[in-house]
């Protein structure tokens, strides 16, 4: 079977390593599809979740607050600060951190304030989104 292997790293640690037929993710400009012989691409990712089919036909998802893809002919490397697997994401962290963000938003003193508030809101609704996308597909 054609595959590609997949490398799903976070700064604290490995999050994925392994062989897939197909890997979906969000990329800056929309949605990248990547199937193994891709054509090289370094790209920014924006935060949602990254769709791994494995060579089994089972998916793998795992949440990223964006970073950056690089693809080769033979492998994918997604870097992001945060990565989470879709088994391990957590409604209520999620909840909590999503309205401490819209807190944080309506307080903003200042123009970096702003930024950092509706950046760290438009993450947490993305790992909501990508929450509800993993719990349907159980």
């Amino acid at each position: 079977m054609n595959t590609i292997h997949v490398d799903v790293v976070s700064a604290e640690e490995s999050i994925f390593s392994g062989e897939a037929r197909f890997v979906a993710l969000p990329g800056e400009s929309g949605e990248l599809g990547i199937f193994p012989r891709h054509t090289p691409l370094i790209t920014r990712i924006k935060p949602g979740s990254v769709r791994i089919e494995m060579a089994d036909g089972r998916e793998e998802f795992v949440f990223v607050a964006g970073g950056i893809l690089e693809v080769q002919p033979n492998c994918v490397t997604v870097l992001s600060d945060t990565a989470i697997r879709g088994k391990d994401l957590d409604d209520e962290k999620a909840n909590a951190a999503k309205a401490s963000a819209e807190e944080a938003l309506k307080n903003a003193k200042s123009e970096i304030d702003l930024a950092k508030a509706q950046s760290e809101l438009a993450v947490m609704a993305a790992q909501i989104a990508a929450l509800r996308k993993f719990r349907q597909k159980k």
